[in-house]
């Protein structure tokens, strides 16, 4: 079935009221890549009655309107992305397609889409208890560094008045919800892992918490040391066996953040993605959806990742603990695509699934943000055994390739993973992200030396028994890249005939380490000063000097004395 998206389709179910209804930015795609078939569905699987709003007109009230007021309440998402980072390049330039919107569709998403949606349901609901969810309500539950605005912003449960905000992974946390609402305990909400509310009132800690009270909201905007003691401290206290809470004042109200749930075990996480998907967008699309026909033959194996690269926002959403789903559970879903190729057994990292300390109660006191850099935790267990068994017993049922990013260092742990990837599971070109070539960028983006990469590619190579390539993702414009540091980037790239088709420059999405420091110009983890490129002119030369070869670059560094 798939979640109704307006009274008829109700009406075919036998529904006569909805429980719960979900708004997206997103086309409706009743997939488990998609978090709102995954959340809607997990709650139809426990009895909710859940119906879709998906990309509604900001400017047309009828697009809210085609579902009644739910029994319990309203979940808001922008969607898979950050509307901001979907409807803007990095160079702040109007994007001129939506890969997650049926092709020819004329419904922009909004900018900020999660404010302007709530906007709409208080308007339009009075009184209607609305709940925020999603990457977008993620990284902006704090106050937050926004760099279209080049200012920050307060927590977007502020911005938005929504009543309240769960944060990262939410099939468990919006169960509890509803069950609390459902039963009318309402202060019992206020204990939920993963929530964020804001509290009018005098603040009672909850006890099984310790609370951090962090500085106000007046004083991050205006002094840029405080708000990298603001980054720093919620960066180091992620980890959720710390039972960190923070609390942070502004205008006599407290905004109160609960620390984030504990990983899930497996038979929950199974639980998830063992239900009934069509595993395709809603019928009321008649055109494609880019971003599903990308994915319409993957399969999520696990979430999380321990990668704490500080340009990357995962480890902010899904958390730092490997989350796995069972071999029976994968091995199912890939019995259920119809094609007779899994284009993708993946993650946030490929090649992470199962992976895990060797003794839980080290990680339970742990604050580094990354489990592989500076270099890779000895309490890690970097055995590639059980994905390669899982690869080997899921290609008995369908031809598997693996197309997610892998973390290239942890590969090198376990060689044999290497050799089989080379030998039967990529076809022609494997993508990996050493993200840059100088050691003094590495650093800051919490990546190895470039070694590493010249490691795994010579391995992968002289496994391969016909001509495969492996070619580095790279991003331009990082904090800390000088034109110096950039010209040997180029000089790596010409000596080793390394031709990059696409160049990924930075963009400080919210909440990220790498963030503060393009606003701060300092690393907030160090405290030292980190030259910044800005300039949309050095920028664009970043670019050009990334795709060298192309004829307008060429003529663009002749010029600037570079080539």
């Amino acid at each position: 079935m798939f979640l109704p998206v307006n009274r008829e389709e109700m009406h075919k179910l036998g529904w006569e009221e909805l429980d719960i209804v979900l708004v997206t930015g997103d086309a409706y795609i009743d997939h488990p890549s998609f978090g709102i078939a995954l959340i809607g569905k997990y709650l139809v699987s426990k009895g909710y009655k859940v119906g879709v709003i998906a990309r509604p007109d900001i400017n047309n009230d009828d697009s809210f309107l085609q579902l009644p007021r739910p029994k319990l309440f309203f979940g808001i998402s922008s969607g898979n992305v950050d509307s901001m980072i979907n409807n803007y390049t990095a160079m702040k330039k109007v994007r001129n397609d939506d890969v997650y919107a049926e092709k020819g569709c004329k419904v922009k998403r909004p900018d900020r889409a999660v404010i302007a949606y709530t906007s709409k349901i208080k308007q339009l609901y009075k009184g209607a208890i609305t709940l925020l969810g999603g990457v977008e309500a993620s990284l902006r539950r704090f106050p937050h560094y926004d760099y279209w605005q080049n200012k920050v912003r307060n927590s977007i449960l502020f911005d938005s008045k929504a009543d309240y905000l769960i944060y990262g992974q939410g099939e468990k946390a919006i169960l509890e919800f509803a069950e609390y609402i459902r039963k009318g305990e309402n202060e019992n909400i206020k204990r939920i892992r993963n929530l964020a509310y804001i509290e009018n009132k005098g603040f009672t800690p909850n006890d099984d918490y310790n609370f951090i009270e962090l500085k106000e909201f007046e004083k991050l905007v205006s002094d840029k040391i405080a708000y990298n003691e603001f980054i720093k401290t919620v960066h180091l206290n992620a980890n959720p066996y710390l039972n960190t809470g923070f609390k942070l004042k502004f205008q006599g109200r407290s905004l109160i953040v609960n620390p984030p749930q504990y990983p899930v075990s497996m038979n929950e996480m199974d639980s998830y993605y063992d239900i009934d998907y069509e595993r395709k967008p809603h019928p009321v699309y008649k055109e494609k959806i880019p971003a599903f026909d990308m994915i319409k033959d993957s399969v999520t194996i696990h979430r999380g990742c321990f990668g704490g690269c500080s340009f990357c926002a995962i480890g902010e959403h899904q958390g730092k603990f490997i989350q796995s789903r069972s071999e029976k559970s994968i091995l199912t879903e890939i019995k259920a695509i119809k094609s007779k190729t899994v284009t993708d057994l993946g993650g946030p990292s490929a090649n992470m699934y199962d992976m895990k300390g060797r003794e839980l109660d080290k990680c339970k006191t742990c604050r580094r943000s990354s489990c592989v850099f500076p270099k890779i935790c000895s309490n890690l267990n970097t055995s590639h055994k059980h994905i390669l068994n899982l690869y080997e017993n899921a290609s008995k049922i369908k031809k598997v390739f693996i197309n997610s990013g892998i973390r290239h260092e942890l590969a090198l742990e376990y060689p044999e993973y290497i050799r089989e990837l080379a030998l039967k599971y990529v076809s022609g070109l494997l993508k990996i992200a050493p993200e840059h070539t100088q050691k003094e960028v590495l650093d800051l983006m919490y990546k190895p030396e470039i070694s590493k990469f010249e490691e795994f590619k010579r391995i992968f190579e002289k496994a391969s028994l016909k001509q495969q390539f492996v070619l580095p993702y790279l991003i331009s414009s990082f904090p800390g890249c000088t034109i110096d540091e950039m010209k040997k980037m180029m000089d790596y790239l010409m000596k080793n005939r390394i031709r990059i088709e696409q160049v990924q420059d930075f963009i400080p999405s919210p909440l990220i380490i790498a963030s503060a420091m393009y606003y701060t110009e300092v690393n907030p983890i160090n405290g030292k000063s980190i030259y910044i490129p800005k300039d949309e002119i050095e920028r664009k030369l970043h670019r050009s000097m990334m795709q060298y070869f192309k004829p307008e670059n060429r003529r663009l560094l002749i010029k600037k004395g570079i080539l």
